[in-house]
Formats: structure tokens, sequence, C-alpha cells
């Protein structure tokens, strides 16, 4: 049985509404949170596409903790949902859902992933409530992952930026510490309040070969998949995200191929992502000589722009 929490309509708490014997189960104390929310850049649909893998490929251990209250959270005529129109009637509302779920691995071993729309509204509220689920939980660590579209080629291994308050995690995979400014998403902010909370946090940024940011990007989401399983020792679906990055691989083989054009630009990218690497430990693909990231201007260029594309559509 669902229940929202009473109270004044302010409190975070009547933001969502919890499985009430589920959510007082001791079973949920001091596990690990994932987190994924669609709506921001999302390059290569990573997020996407970790989203569905988790909740379709343990989906017979799935079970709903919390859900969040859309109506409270969205701006619909900013992000319209679908409804098919059959013939004569309409059917198939695709309703918008963010949700708290209770998973278990590959081992068994159970976790929590809150996923959906990232909201459009209410991000301090809705940070509240999220922290506060956090403290009731005492999670042991959340990680949540996005992606952002990066001058790198598909030939290399998928990049990663990792931040958060475990050093543990950051050491030896994100190496620099750049000052710059992106734009924000919900994720960051969470980040901000769970820390203040001195709660344990890390997020992951899958880089994305720029020309490959709009459509589905198989192997940025295994990557993205084997980052969170590895920081918190789960076993986390990939198979057939590896399948599909095989498919997308050769497609884009052939593409390839049939385009000098194109072979230059990959080439030019190759080279770059090699000197720059060449006697580094995981060093940003964005440094320059000197180690040091660009401006804001040149950092924020290809997410501006995709975020440009994406809001142009219909």
């Amino acid at each position: 049985m669902f229940e929202r929490i009473s109270g004044s309509l302010l409190d975070p708490e009547a933001l969502y509404a919890s499985n009430i014997e589920l959510f007082h189960s001791p079973e949920l104390r001091g596990l690990n949170i994932l987190m994924g929310f669609t709506g921001f850049a999302d390059a290569g649909h990573v997020v996407r596409q970790i989203n569905a893998e988790l909740l379709d490929g343990l989906d017979a251990d799935a079970e709903v903790v919390a859900v969040f209250d859309a109506d409270q959270l969205i701006d619909y005529r900013s992000r319209r949902p679908h409804i098919s129109f059959v013939e004569d009637h309409l059917q198939d509302y695709q309703a918008p859902k963010l949700a708290l779920y209770r998973l278990k691995d590959g081992l068994g071993q159970s976790f929590l992933l809150l996923a959906g729309f990232e909201p459009d509204l209410q991000w301090e509220r809705f940070s509240r409530a999220v922290v506060g689920i956090v403290e009731k939980l005492d999670v042991n660590l959340v990680t949540w992952i996005h992606s952002i579209p990066m001058p790198v080629p598909h030939t290399r291994p998928v990049g990663v930026t990792v931040h958060g308050n475990r050093p543990e995690l950051i050491e030896g995979i994100s190496s620099w510490k750049p000052t710059v400014e992106v734009p924000a998403a919900i994720g960051h902010i969470l980040e901000l309040r769970l820390t203040e909370a001195e709660r344990n946090v890390a997020g992951y940024v899958i880089h994305v070969p720029h020309y490959l940011s709009e459509a589905e990007y198989p192997p940025a989401a295994v990557a993205g998949l084997e980052y969170l399983g590895a920081a918190t020792s789960l076993m986390l679906p990939t198979d057939r995200l590896r399948e599909a990055g095989r498919e997308v691989g050769r497609q884009i083989a052939e593409q390839i191929e049939a385009s000098e054009e194109v072979q230059q630009v990959v080439a030019k990218l190759e080279s770059s992502y090699d000197e720059k690497a060449e006697g580094t430990v995981r060093r940003s693909l964005l440094a320059d000589e000197n180690d040091e990231l660009p401006n804001a201007e040149d950092i924020g260029a290809a997410v501006e722009a995709y975020l440009a594309r994406k809001d142009s559509r219909p």
C-alpha cells in the first residue's frame, strides 16, 4: 500500500508516496542508491539505456519503494509526454514517472535505484526529499550518472569524469581538479546537498564522442554500468548492451569507411587523444599540454550546442 506523508503541502515528504511496508523494512537499511535522471544532456542516451537495462534486466526483482508526484515537478508544456492516436481513439499515454526502486543484482545483492525524469520545478524541495530518504534509510553510498558530448574518438576507451566526497573513488580516474562553469542538473544539486548532509556521494560523467551524441551509444552505457558497479560492488547487467554495442560499432565502421571526410575527423581525434594520453594516467581528454582544462566557454560548447539542438526539435 502506498501512502503520502501527511502534513504541510510544502513539506518535502509530500512530494512522494511510499510503499509503507517496504519503506520501513529493515532490509532497505544501509543499501547503496544509484540515480539516473533523463531530460538533461544525456549524450548517447546513456542514462536512458542504463535505467532501462536495470529495470528491464532485473525486472523480476524490482519493487517500487516510492513514487514522486510528477504533477508537482514537471512543466508539461516544455516537455510534453507522448500518447498514441490509433485510427479513431487515444491510447498508451506515457505518463512521466520518477520512482525509487529496490532491485537485486546478478548475485542477489539488494540496491536502490532512483530513476526517471529530471524535475523541471522545485529542485531544492525535491533535493530535501531525497536527502531525507537517504537519511531515513541510512544509505551507504549514493552514486549518480550522466553523460556529455566530448571531442573524443569512438575508437578509444570511453572516458569518465568522477566527482564527489569519496576520494578513493576519484583518485586514479579523475586526476585533474578543474575550475569551470557548466549547466547545472538536478544530480549536481543533489550531490551538493548530500555532501552538506555528510552523506557519501559520487557522480560519474561519461564522455560520449560528440558525433555520436544524438543517437544511442551502447558502449558508453556499458562503461557507465561498469563504473557504477565497481563503486558499489554490484554485478550489474551489461550483456544486452554489449551485444547492441557490437552492432552499433559495425554500423559506425561502415559509415566511416564510406566517407573520407569522416575518416579524417576520426583520425584527428585519435591523434589528439593519443597525444594527450601518452605518459599520463587517465588524464582528462580536454586537458591541454599544461594539464589545465579550457575555460567555461570551451568545455561547455559541445554541451550547449547539443542542448540547443534538442530544444529546437518539435
